[in-house]
């Protein structure tokens, strides 16, 4: 072989061995992880029963009942960055909910859950749509709190935002819902991509 020749072959097997050990170092970091927990309690899944109004976890999230605490919906972390301290990020959630209106016969899903530390809110997208809906906010007491590099939530109130409520009101045609209205409680336990 010429020089340039053995110099192309040595750069090509340079490059081979870079995107290789580039592809195990990303294939060995781990994704974000954790989940995020609506609690709905019993005082609003009384109402909301009452009003015909039926909410429910769609997968990949998981569905709960404890006697104590009411209704449980559990979403994946599925993505996510930043820092619930400094109110810089947010995560991603697998799953979604379904909202029924038994009386009306009207329905809504939402899919693409996401948790915004810097608006405090949590968003998801119609069935159909591209754009989200502030669904909940976090509200009450907040407690934030590190474990190792595993970032937690938990706000004893969890409230409907206004805009959500305006949204599922129309889309169920239904008068349940206002703004602020407790639905129960809320936990995020998190750790970021490694």
């Amino acid at each position: 072989m010429s020089r340039p020749t053995v110099r192309i072959a040595a750069a090509v097997a340079g490059l081979a061995l870079a995107a290789t050990a580039a592809s195990a170092t990303a294939a060995s970091a781990a994704p974000a992880g954790g989940s995020a927990v609506i609690h709905e309690s019993n005082a609003f899944f009384q109402q909301a029963a009452q009003a015909g109004i039926v909410a429910v976890p769609l997968p990949t999230a998981t569905a709960g009942y404890d006697a104590a605490t009411g209704l449980s919906a559990s979403f994946p972390v599925s993505d996510g960055s930043g820092s619930l301290s400094t109110f810089f990020g947010g995560v991603n959630l697998g799953g979604g909910l379904l909202f029924v209106n038994a009386k009306t016969g009207s329905a809504v899903s939402f899919h693409q859950l996401a948790f915004s530390f810097d608006n405090w809110t949590v968003t998801a997208v119609p069935d159909g749509s591209t754009t989200p809906v502030a669904l909940f906010d976090p509200a009450g007491n907040n407690a934030i709190t590190v474990d190792g590099s595993t970032q937690n939530l938990a706000a004893d109130s969890l409230v409907l935002d206004a805009e959500g409520a305006r949204y599922l009101d129309g889309k169920l045609r239904t008068g349940f819902f206002a703004a602020g209205q407790s639905v129960g409680s809320f936990t995020v336990s998190y750790t970021p991509a490694s």
